[in-house]
C-alpha cells in the first residue's frame, strides 16, 4: 500500500476519533482539552491579550509570578487549576472544572476565564459567573504566592 495513503488514512481516522470524543464529551459533561500553560513551561495555546506563555516554573511550583499577567492568567491542565492576577500583586486560583457541565476552562481573556463548551465566562477577581449558562462560580483553590512563585497551599 502507498505510504501517503496510509498516513492520510491514519490522520483521517485520528481526526474522526477526536470529533467523536468531543461529541461524546459534550453530551457527558466532560471534554478533553489542551492547556494554555503547563508548569514545565510547555506550550501556551492561543496566547494573546491577558494570556501568558510561561517559562518553566521551579519544581513544586504552579507558575512563576512573572508569567501571570496582571488582568490575566494561565490555565494549568495537568493540575486542573487556573492561576490569575486580577490586580498587581494579587494572585488567585480556581478549579478548571466549569460548574455548568464539568468541561474544563481553557483560557483567560479580557479579565475573564472562558469555558469553551457553552461559552460561560467567570470573573478573575472572584470566580463568579459573568455570562453563559453557568449559575455557580468556579471553585477557589488555595495557593501560596511567596517569593517568585505560586504553589498549591
Amino acid at each position: 500500500m502507498d505510504r501517503n495513503v496510509t498516513r492520510r488514512h491514519a490522520l483521517s481516522a485520528a481526526a474522526l476519533a477526536g470529533v467523536g470524543a468531543a461529541v461524546t464529551a459534550c453530551s457527558s459533561g466532560a471534554e478533553t482539552t489542551t492547556a494554555t500553560a503547563t508548569p514545565a513551561g510547555g506550550e501556551a495555546a492561543g496566547a494573546g491579550a491577558g494570556e501568558a506563555n510561561p517559562a518553566p516554573a521551579p519544581a513544586g511550583a504552579l507558575a512563576k509570578k512573572s508569567d501571570i499577567p496582571v488582568g490575566g492568567g494561565v490555565v494549568l491542565k495537568a493540575e486542573k487549576v487556573v492561576v490569575v492576577q486580577p490586580e498587581a500583586g494579587t494572585f488567585k486560583a480556581y478549579s478548571t472544572v466549569c460548574p455548568h457541565q464539568g468541561c474544563p476552562v481553557q483560557r483567560v481573556k479580557g479579565g475573564l476565564i472562558v469555558c469553551p463548551c457553552h461559552n460561560s465566562t467567570f470573573a478573575i477577581a472572584d470566580g463568579s459567573p459573568k455570562s453563559g449558562p453557568a449559575k455557580k462560580g468556579l471553585a477557589e483553590v488555595a495557593i501560596s504566592a511567596d517569593g517568585d512563585t505560586v504553589t498549591l497551599a
